[in-house]
């Protein structure tokens, strides 16, 4: 941030690693701060403050709803060395000249500071605020922001271990029962990292009438106090579903996967404001409320290791079976509908299907889509000519 009067043609604050995009516990934040003046301009002193806080806003009614909790202040006086000063102690600083002034402070250890945030109704910020002083002149101030990001380990013993649970629903039409839906779900750990895969093994029944949607999904929980009041704001970032079963049916994952997104780690040590996640394992009954089973996440900042070895073998396997593909023959017949794996029968209008929709007014039936046969297969005949090479033609 630069301020700009008449007199100051500069007055700005710059890090000493202008590349770094994050400061932890523990880390010392430097800098300096640089004037530039267009007139011969006193000063009397050049403060510099760290500043961190945690602010929540929002409106309840009529009522504005506000709370601060700061978790940074630092706060020196520069030294204004090797500059001509006046009677008054103050220091002339004349045009032309570029002035630099050094500062530096640590941060408080880990488990003291939250991580830079930004919602819909607080934040966190950190920042370094520089004052100018002048004699019989108000104050002249510049900042310049950075973030903190608090180490979060997934690996202990608690976020290693695999969590689950069990919810079942009774399902009534017209106040008269109409059998239940139920889930079983498992996940091996309740720790992770952006990029990472969750395996969910799951189990699902089905004894009403209707046809029910089982879904998983990732979810984020913000929580926000201020004035004794909670406001809380839940956002979904990714999901998957499953298929469709039918009255009287079950179906079951085995592995089935959701990936973390690119999100912010948790953040569990702010007063005012707290990030959790959750994966939400769900079942979408038609005509009635969803069966909701949530199991917590802990998003943290340090990986397992594991994954990078899995995505590499899979790219090796890619790669090897990419290079048997070529090695293979072209077939010397045409290829018949018996080689197409997809099974037509799934796709008749026998087996209904519902639109992926999770608002609780979905119809209990709908329309079915029209089916249509895939087209034929396309391949290919090869013709020897007289000079004995092969000329490839298309079959109409």
């Amino acid at each position: 941030m630069v301020a700009m009067t008449k007199r100051v043609k500069t007055f700005q604050v710059t890090f000493t690693d202008p590349c770094k995009t994050f400061y932890c516990g523990g880390d010392k934040v430097s800098g300096r701060i640089e004037v530039e003046v267009n007139e011969v301009t006193r000063v009397s002193a050049v403060k510099v403050l760290g500043l961190g806080r945690a602010k929540v806003g929002y409106a309840k009614g009529k009522q504005r709803c506000r709370q601060e909790a700061e978790y940074l202040r630092y706060e020196e006086v520069l030294q204004l060395d090797q500059q001509p000063t006046d009677s008054d102690g103050s220091v002339v600083l004349r045009p032309g000249n570029k002035y630099e002034y050094l500062f530096g402070f640590e941060l408080p250890q880990q488990g003291q500071l939250v991580s830079s945030y930004k919602g819909k109704f607080g934040y966190v910020e950190y920042f370094v605020k520089a004052l100018m002083e002048r004699p019989q002149q108000p104050p002249l101030e510049c900042k310049k922001p950075f973030e903190v990001e608090e180490p979060l380990d997934v690996n202990t013993p608690e976020l290693l271990s695999p969590t689950g649970g069990v919810k079942e629903k009774k399902v009534t039409c017209m106040f008269i029962p109409d059998g239940q839906v139920s889930l079983n779900a498992k996940i091996d750990r309740r720790g992770f990292c952006e990029g990472e895969d969750i395996c969910i093994n799951a189990k699902f029944e089905n004894t009403c009438s209707r046809i029910v949607v089982p879904k998983a999904a990732i979810i984020a929980k913000h929580t926000y106090q201020a004035n004794g009041r909670t406001k809380v704001f839940r956002q979904k970032l990714s999901s998957v579903r499953g298929n469709h079963i039918i009255s009287g049916m079950c179906d079951a994952w085995q592995g089935k996967t959701i990936r973390v997104p690119k999100i912010k780690p948790s953040m569990l040590g702010c007063n005012i404001i707290r990030v959790e996640y959750a994966l939400m394992i769900y079942v979408h009954i038609p005509g009635s409320e969803k069966l909701i089973l949530e199991l917590p996440l802990v998003i943290g900042t340090a990986g397992l290791g594991s994954r990078s070895n899995s995505v590499s073998s899979q790219e090796g396997s890619v790669s090897n079976a990419s290079q048997s593909w070529v090695s293979l023959r072209m077939p010397s017949e045409p290829p018949s509908y018996s080689d197409i794996t997809r099974d037509c029968r799934l796709d008749q209008p026998l087996t209904p299907l519902l639109d992926d929709f999770d608002g609780d007014d979905s119809p209990i039936f709908m329309n079915t889509p029209a089916f249509q046969f895939p087209p034929p297969p396309v391949y290919t005949e090869a013709e020897e000519d007289y000079s004995g090479s092969a000329r490839m033609l298309p079959v109409c």
